[in-house]
């Protein structure tokens, strides 16, 4: 799997095609807005959603997690999608990945979704904290605001570029946005959408496609 390599407020971090981080430094693994739980989430409302998310999700954790080497796990926010993905079958296939990967530190940053779908079971040993938290130097957070002292880096807005081409053609790509304040990582999950975003001022986006991670003409 290739990456790109990029130098962010005095580290050097690589973005994965998907749509991870890799921290070389710190050994960690980061992504944002898993979601686990979302389509069981709709299938109870009579939504007609694929099935197999939540085994995709882990499925490409489990891939990340061997090519990379992995101390720490991060996650910046909606793990758990809703009440929902505490039900007994997805909570048993979440418990058999832990069990794989027993000896990762893994870290939850709280997000608004499990707030609302409350902590994951304690035996899958995922030690939960309220944003931000602080690992130098970022701020690591799930909501995209400034920290008063530490560049952020956050998910929440799912974030894609919309790409346009000469014949009007369109494409909406999962991206990366690095900031000099807030950074955002695009959604990890398999069935989350996105939000189009633009290129601000002294910002750099990275948009994902193709197994590949491309830089935008600033």
């Amino acid at each position: 799997m290739s990456h790109l390599a990029v130098e962010h407020c005095g580290e050097t971090l690589w973005l994965l095609p998907d749509k991870a981080l890799y921290w070389p430094a710190r050994r960690a693994l980061l992504v944002a807005d898993v979601h686990i739980g979302k389509a069981a989430s709709y299938r109870a409302l009579h939504q007609p959603v694929p099935r197999g998310t939540t085994e995709a999700t882990l499925a490409r954790l489990d891939q990340l997690l061997g090519l990379y080497a992995c101390e720490q796990l991060v996650v910046l926010g909606d793990f758990l999608h809703a009440s929902a993905a505490q039900a007994p079958a997805i909570q048993a296939r979440l418990l058999a990945w832990r069990q794989r990967h027993a000896g990762l530190h893994m870290v939850l940053v709280r997000g608004n979704h499990d707030r609302h779908a409350g902590d994951p079971p304690g035996q899958l040993a995922i030690e939960v904290h309220e944003e931000p938290w602080l690992m130098e130097p970022f701020a690591l957070q799930h909501e995209p605001l400034a920290h008063p002292s530490h560049p952020v880096l956050a998910g929440h807005v799912h974030p894609v570029c919309l790409l346009r081409g000469k014949a009007r053609q369109r494409l909406r790509l999962p991206c990366f946005a690095l900031g000099p304040q807030v950074s955002l990582l695009p959604a990890f999950g398999e069935f989350t959408g996105g939000w189009n975003i633009e290129a601000q001022p002294g910002s750099r986006l990275f948009v994902v496609g193709d197994g590949q991670v491309w830089a935008l003409p600033e």
